[in-house]
């Protein structure tokens, strides 16, 4: 599997902003994805997770009502929709996959967002 992350940018409080991953299925399909961040001078933290199969969805509680990830397994990627965003939400976003049982071994390039207040 190849992630290839794209759609952050500049936007200021309150707005939107959709980012999507697109998945290269290689050797092998994903049972999850999920979108990860990592702001200037802190640890990488999950955001949302989905089962590839089943459309599943978890949200970590800093996004929760805010974000929204979906898939779509036609065209193999993965967004995250992001709507009334903070500037807490400042940060490098990374899409990752992984298999049933293992970790997320997985990783985009990562795609940059900035929340202007």
């Amino acid at each position: 599997v190849q992630l290839q992350a794209s759609g952050g940018g500049l936007v200021q409080a309150g707005g939107s902003l959709r980012l999507s991953c697109e998945v290269s299925i290689r050797t092998f399909s994903p049972s999850f994805m999920g979108w990860f961040r990592q702001a200037p001078g802190k640890d990488r933290e999950f955001v949302a997770a989905i089962n590839w199969g089943g459309g599943n969805t978890v949200y970590a509680d800093s996004v929760k009502g805010r974000f929204t990830i979906s898939r779509d397994t036609a065209k193999n990627t993965v967004d995250l929709q992001m709507n009334s965003l903070k500037p807490e939400d400042t940060a490098i976003y990374y899409c990752a996959a992984r298999r049933t049982g293992e970790g997320y071994g997985t990783w985009g390039q990562g795609t940059q967002l900035t929340v202007s207040s």
